[in-house]
């Protein structure tokens, strides 16, 4: 043997049975839950049969959030399905151009994908209406769970709407077991729309018993309330805001019961005067709001949640990353939309150093 090949031989075998190291998530985040073509009146204070015409756009909350986070930084993919139909193909197209990952999404035969028409009457009326019977990504499955790598992502983001039907409501479960089981952070958009169920209190009733699965849950005083519901009287509709019902009900009280059920923190949603993250065992965060003119309030509560993940996948604390989804939601309600308005990094941070800073 010549000289030096023995150290080469030994230094080769050694690598060739060295351990490998920890492979690198394939996501930093998954969302799972609806998708839809928004359609938003572009005739801005007109009455709703006064409206002419309708811009198109993407919507559905995790869908939102999938999109929000990816435009500031995160590598994102969204599990929901479409329907074989045009709309999807629409949905479909508009998250690749933003660099979702789409290969997921699974087409269900004979369903039809989502669709939101909006009316944008500022300052607080938007009224909207939900087509959703019969949507596709209702019939989420547990199989469909499986085909995503839960187990390689850094968080996974559930959302309240999938609960109010089967199959989507035992993929949702599932999936929260997959992501624990993982030790993937498990991310609840408590997302209330109290015209997707038959009693506004199931709503409660299935949220509460998947508490135990999620680290952090986030909504806003309505939907706090909501999750606690014991009357249905107490849900009151508004020019059919959907979206924002008044819902009666004791919040700080609401909050503490439902931290009980066991997530380490719950987010509450406050509009122009913030967000407060409540903590397990007591204590809560108050992060302030920012000042600016709103035009339409859909979409902001989404571009939060993409803010505060974003801030919490950083290692920023429960304050920063707060006041980052203050100042995302702040820039989406002086626009018309939600996905398609939700800012890039650099303007989010553009935006807070220009408002008080963090």
């Amino acid at each position: 043997m010549k000289k030096g090949e023995g150290q080469r031989s030994r230094a080769k075998s050694a690598k060739s049975q060295r351990t490998p190291g920890p492979r690198p998530p394939t996501f930093d985040l998954i969302t799972i839950g609806r998708s839809s073509i928004d359609l938003y009146s572009n005739d801005v204070g007109a009455a709703f049969p006064d409206i002419t015409s309708f811009g198109a756009y993407i919507g559905g909350s995790p869908l939102n959030i999938a999109v929000g986070a990816r435009r500031l930084g995160l590598r994102t993919a969204l599990l929901t399905a479409v329907g074989p139909d045009k709309v999807g193909e629409f949905i479909l197209e508009r998250l690749r151009r933003e660099g979702v990952e789409t290969c997921y999404i699974p087409q269900k035969p004979g369903a039809r994908s989502s669709a939101v028409v909006l009316g944008i009457e500022p300052p607080d009326r938007f009224p909207i209406t939900f087509y959703r019977d019969n949507a596709a990504d209702t019939q989420l499955s547990i199989d469909d769970v499986l085909a995503v790598p839960i187990a390689a992502a850094r968080a996974v983001q559930l959302s309240g709407v999938a609960l109010a039907k089967e199959p989507s409501r035992s993929a949702t479960f599932f999936a929260a077991e997959q992501a624990k089981a993982a030790g993937v952070t498990v991310f609840l958009d408590l997302d209330f729309r109290a015209d997707q169920w038959h009693d506004p209190r199931a709503y409660g009733v299935q949220v509460r018993a998947l508490l135990p699965l999620v680290d952090v849950a986030f909504g806003t005083e309505e939907e706090v309330n909501a999750a606690m519901l014991r009357r249905p009287e107490d849900v009151v509709i508004r020019h059919s805001q959907v979206t924002a019902p008044e819902i009666r009900g004791d919040v700080e009280a609401n909050v503490r019961a439902l931290l009980a059920r066991g997530p380490g923190a719950l987010v509450v949603k406050r509009g122009a005067r913030g967000s407060d993250v409540y903590l397990q065992g007591g204590g809560a965060v108050h992060a302030p709001g920012f000042a600016v003119e709103v035009l339409s309030v859909l979409g902001a509560g989404d571009a939060f949640a993409a803010g505060f993940i974003y801030g919490r996948l950083q290692g920023w604390d429960w304050y920063t990353s707060a006041r980052m989804g203050n100042a995302c939601g702040a820039i989406v309600v002086t626009r018309i939309g939600c996905a398609d308005f939700t800012p890039y990094l650099e303007e989010a941070l553009a935006f807070v150093e220009a408002n008080g800073g963090f």
